[in-house]
């Protein structure tokens, strides 16, 4: 396959989580163990981030450092934030992805709302993940009540220290109920894999049938653990999809399913195009690229959640294949409302609106 505007788009996710979470230590987990992903962390202060671990090739500017890994790391606030995401996602750095320590900057919801109103082509939301710790998480909610709407904001929710907790099952099951739709995953030591979050295989194409190798020969000393907490499902298929089915398949998609990535092939509902489809918590969107010449015409998703039902998802999207060999005439308006395309008006009429919208 051929660069395609997808393959150059990085995904932004913002990390949240009051102070003593655990999101730093997670950040600098992820930092350590990207997988060969190269990472653009922005976060409020260097002081925080274990830069002596990593070391460190060189200051680019005053508030930027380069990591020994291919990392960048940038000290920023507020005002500064959408002047960095644009210095990082510059294709000259390589930056793989690009993840906001939201602590101090903004509320979570505001800085969500900055992504997802960004103009930049080279950018993609990512998901709000949310980082609670699982011993002080009642003593957070009596000082922080304002948790409860960030977990119902949040796409992933990691509940850390759960090794130390004397009632975790409780914290669990409490913040699954207040995380909505969110999926939610057990975390020691911010230890979660970086694979939930992002594509850590930025040498290969990524779709298809996730391989986790190069996490394994890194995480040694916790390896058995890194891959408990979510399962994944690769979906390939040489028939074409019917687009009302899956767009009910993806409106109606489970507690717990955190992220779809891939390509769609409609078949003639849209003979030239394969349709790639970023789904990340409620946020979705889809974009037209055109066949190659010589391209198989597949399906290829990887759906990726905490505690989903894999079997009873594969059987979903496999009764989402058409072999009707002509188009619906109004088949496709449902997948046109979520592709965003500057340079061409939608005919579809007005946007889908903000998921992270309370009033929505």
């Amino acid at each position: 396959m051929g660069h395609s505007r997808t393959a150059q788009q990085i995904p932004v996710v913002v990390l949240a989580g009051f102070l003593g979470s655990g999101k730093t230590t997670l950040l600098n987990h992820l930092l350590h163990r990207s997988g060969g992903t190269r990472i653009g962390a922005i976060v409020n202060d260097f002081g925080a981030i274990e830069l002596d671990a990593m070391a460190v090739a060189g200051a680019l500017g005053d508030s930027t450092v380069s990591l020994g890994n291919g990392c960048l790391c940038c000290a920023v606030d507020a005002s500064e934030l959408d002047v960095y995401l644009e210095r990082l996602a510059r294709p000259a750095t390589g930056i793989d992805v690009i993840v906001i320590e939201a602590s101090g900057l903004a509320e979570p919801q505001e800085l969500v709302r900055m992504v997802l109103a960004s103009e930049h082509p080279g950018t993609m939301y990512g998901g709000l993940v949310e980082v609670v710790d699982a011993v002080e998480f009642d003593d957070t909610r009596a000082k922080h009540p304002e948790i409860d709407r960030h977990l119902a904001l949040a796409d992933l929710v990691v509940v850390n220290k759960l090794d130390r907790a004397a009632d975790g099952d409780r914290v669990l099951e409490l913040v699954r109920g207040l995380a909505d739709s969110a999926a939610v995953v057990p975390a020691t030591y911010g230890r979660i894999d970086p694979e939930f979050l992002f594509d850590c295989r930025p040498g290969e194409e990524r779709i298809g049938q996730l391989s986790f190798d190069d996490l394994h020969e890194h995480d040694d000393d916790h390896g058995d653990h890194l891959h408990t907490g979510y399962d994944s499902l690769p979906f390939t298929s040489d028939v074409p999809l019917d687009p009302r089915r899956l767009m009910r398949f993806l409106d109606s998609r489970p507690q717990g399913l955190y992220r779809i990535k891939g390509y769609v092939d409609f078949g003639p509902h849209d003979a030239a195009n394969r349709y790639a489809v970023h789904a990340v918590g409620r946020f979705l969107r889809f974009h037209p690229e055109p066949w190659g010449p010589a391209e198989t015409r597949l399906t290829q998703l990887v759906l990726i959640g905490s505690g989903i039902d894999t079997e009873a998802l594969a059987k979903e999207l496999a009764s989402c294949k058409s072999d009707a060999p002509h188009a619906d005439e109004h088949g496709m308006w449902g997948v046109l409302r979520y592709v965003r395309d500057p340079d061409e008006a939608d005919p579809t009429g007005p946007p889908p609106q903000d998921p992270y919208d309370p009033s929505a």
